[in-house]
């Protein structure tokens, strides 16, 4: 297996590289400074000038694969990895190449899913970055865990469907930008086939009934302007037509959708651990404690030596997992996308844990991005479905193959 980047890659990442050097390091501190004194819920003023800029550089929707035609930027999952794991060196960083969750993921759904009047109104838009979107499965009163929990009832009435229903944890919601969402809903819940009771379907940010109750909070951040939004929808209406691929494929469109969305967390979170290491390893080096650097105490090199291991399993693990995705597509990779979602999350909350360690006080303070990264890494164990259930969908799997045997 070759992980070897080919011409082109490399060219992306060092372009990519010179990029975040040049534009987004820099900018990190007035990027927060903005977000902090203006309206949260708008984004920074810097992000537009850089959004340009990533154009201009051909750096933009690097994220969509081949298989997309004349949507896709011409890369495949593998050859897109190393570029996802040098964004996710900074936690807004995706957002200025338009390769940020939850848009990715809608992207691929309008792109894969959506019909031509759809990706008109709604792919378009989000592939030249004039408005965001969210993705609205999760409930707080259901283990959404089980997408087949879900209880927001659609109800079909002449050309139109009712929505009713509370969601949270609904990223992007919060943001001023952000102008439609991919609902999940029920449109025959008392149906035979569990798995055949859902649907998804478009709703404007703005159509009556919808509200955005709250900001929910990650340990404490409301990660503005983006946010994690409680929303309500109250006999919202909305045309038949938004209905994507048709009634009771809902739970087919989200196993569509979460592989990709899985694997681009995984990639990110690699290079969020790499960046912690790096931190590490400059903190060892300049801390002077009892008379000599930290980086000569024997448990601070461990630390680094394990976490540099670690980082390196689980980049090879993702990358395995993306040649796998673009061999035989999402289905042929799944046992690999839940190996890599159960060990990338669970990976950089050590590594950036040790980091804030070796960081003292400032590791859990505003003057690094440690402690921000960590409670990132760890919603990554929630998101796109808990270590639990991965665990124990590929258990069942490969004790099902192995009986095969």
């Amino acid at each position: 297996m070759d992980f070897e980047f080919s011409p082109k890659v490399q060219d992306l990442r060092q372009r990519l590289l010179a990029f975040m050097d040049k534009h987004i390091y820099p900018n990190e501190a007035l990027w927060l400074q903005q977000v902090e004194e203006g309206d949260r819920w708008e984004p920074a003023a810097v992000l537009d000038g850089l959004k340009k800029q990533a154009k201009e550089a051909g750096l933009w929707n690097r994220f969509l694969p081949k298989e997309y035609g004349q949507y896709s930027a011409g890369l495949t999952t593998l050859e897109y990895a190393p570029l996802a794991e040098i964004m996710g060196r900074v936690l807004w960083a995706s957002e200025v190449f338009n390769c940020s969750a939850p848009d990715t993921g809608n992207m691929e759904v309008l792109a894969r899913y959506g019909n031509e009047a759809q990706q008109k109104k709604w792919l378009l838009p989000l592939l030249h970055g004039e408005i965001r979107s969210a993705f609205a499965m999760t409930e707080p009163d259901v283990a959404s865990s089980d997408a087949t929990n879900v209880q927001t009832s659609m109800v079909l009435d002449g050309d139109e469907y009712v929505i009713s229903g509370r969601k949270w944890y609904i990223s992007g919601a919060c943001n001023n930008r952000t102008k439609i969402m991919i609902v999940m809903g029920k449109t025959n819940p008392d149906g035979e086939n569990r798995y055949q009771q859902q649907s998804m379907i478009l709703v404007p940010m703005d159509a009556d009934g919808v509200t955005v109750v709250r900001p929910m909070q990650v340990f404490g951040y409301d990660d503005a302007p983006e946010g994690h939004a409680e929303v309500t929808f109250d006999n919202v209406r909305v045309p038949a037509s938004n209905l994507l691929l048709g009634e009771g494929r809902g739970f087919e469109i989200a196993q569509g959708r979460l592989g990709p969305g899985r694997i681009h967390h995984c990639m990110r979170l690699v290079g969020m651990a790499q960046r912690a290491l790096e931190l590490m390893c400059v903190r060892a080096e300049s801390r002077i404690a009892f008379g000599k650097p930290l980086s000569k105490q024997q448990s601070v090199r461990e630390d680094i030596a394990r976490s540099a291991c670690e980082i390196e399993q689980a980049r090879l693990l993702t990358l395995k997992a993306a040649a796998r995705m673009d061999e035989g597509g999402n289905k042929a990779a799944k046992d690999l996308i839940a190996m890599i979602k159960i060990v990338a999350p669970t990976m950089a909350c050590t590594v950036i844990d040790r980091a804030i360690q070796i960081h003292g006080g400032g590791g859990v303070s505003q003057d690094f991005f440690l402690a921000h990264a960590y409670a990132a890494a760890r919603t990554i164990r929630l998101a796109d479905g808990p270590d639990q259930v991965h665990m124990m969908q590929l258990g069942r799997n490969l004790a099902a193959a192995t009986a095969k045997l």
